[in-house]
C-alpha cells in the first residue's frame, strides 16, 4: 500500500517506496509548482497517465549521467561539427513540450497530460524548468525540457521530428550545464538510449546524497542562454 496524499501532506520517506512497481512512492496531492519543486528536492517526480491520479515516485537504483561523464558517438560528433541545425535554449518551453507529448509509434497515450504541461509551464514562468531546442529555417524539429534547482537538472523528456534532433539537443545542454558546474542530471529510469551517452545507475542513497548537495547551490533563474563554442 501507498499513502494518499492530500494537498499539504508532506511526502513520506524516500525508503518506503514500493520495489514493485519500483519506486513508486504516494499518490494524490495536487501538481502546484510548490509541490513539484518540493518534490524534486526529495528525489521524487510525478508520473501518470491520463485518467490515474497523481503519482509519485523514487526508483532505485537511479538512472544519472554526470556531466563529465558524457559520451558522443563518432558520427554524432561529426554531426554536430557539421553544425547545420540551430541550437537554442527557452525560445520555445511549450512546444517543446508539446512535441514531448505527441503520439509515438509502439506507445499508447502519454504521461505529459495536460495537468503536467499547464504546471511545468507554469514552472517555466518562474525560472525552474528549462528547454533545449533544435532549429532548421526556423522550424523546431527537436528538443528536451527539465527541472533545474541549484546545480542539479531533472530531465523530463525529448523529442525529434527528424534524425539527432534530439541528441543534438542533449549534447548541447550536457555540456552548457557542464560549463555552469551543475554535477548531476537526474535521468530517472534506465534506458539504453541514455546509456549510450554515458548515463548509469546509481543506488537510491548515492543519489540522494549527492542531491541534497548540489540543490543547495543558487539557482540560475534568468532564461538560459547557449555558449557558441560549446563544440569548437
Amino acid at each position: 500500500m501507498i499513502p494518499w496524499l492530500e494537498p499539504g501532506d508532506p511526502f513520506p520517506p524516500a525508503e518506503r517506496a514500493l520495489r514493485e512497481p519500483n519506486g513508486l512512492l504516494a499518490a494524490g496531492a495536487d501538481l502546484t509548482p510548490d509541490r513539484i519543486l518540493d518534490a524534486y528536492e526529495r528525489g521524487i517526480f510525478p508520473w501518470y497517465s491520463e485518467g490515474q491520479p497523481v503519482l509519485w515516485w523514487t526508483p532505485d537504483p537511479r538512472m544519472v549521467l554526470f556531466p563529465p561523464e558524457l559520451k558522443l558517438s563518432r558520427s554524432l560528433r561529426k554531426r554536430l561539427a557539421r553544425r547545420d541545425v540551430g541550437v537554442r535554449a527557452d525560445t520555445a518551453f511549450e512546444d517543446v513540450m508539446r512535441g514531448c507529448a505527441a503520439p509515438r509509434s509502439r506507445q499508447d497515450g502519454t504521461w505529459i497530460t495536460a495537468r503536467m504541461a499547464d504546471a511545468y509551464a507554469r514552472l517555466h514562468r518562474t525560472g525552474h524548468a528549462h528547454s533545449v531546442e533544435t532549429w532548421r529555417n526556423g522550424q523546431l524539429v527537436g528538443g528536451l525540457y527539465g527541472i533545474a534547482l541549484g546545480r542539479m537538472f531533472y530531465g523530463e523528456s525529448m523529442f525529434a521530428r527528424e534524425p539527432d534532433a534530439s541528441k543534438i539537443a542533449l549534447a548541447h545542454l550536457v555540456r552548457q550545464i557542464g560549463r555552469w558546474g551543475y554535477g548531476m542530471i537526474d535521468c530517472q529510469m534506465k534506458t539504453v538510449h541514455l546509456a549510450r551517452f554515458g548515463a548509469r545507475e546509481i543506488p537510491r542513497a548515492d543519489f540522494m546524497r549527492k542531491l541534497r548537495d548540489l540543490v543547495n547551490y543558487p539557482c540560475r533563474m534568468e532564461p538560459w542562454r547557449l555558449d557558441d563554442d560549446l563544440f569548437d
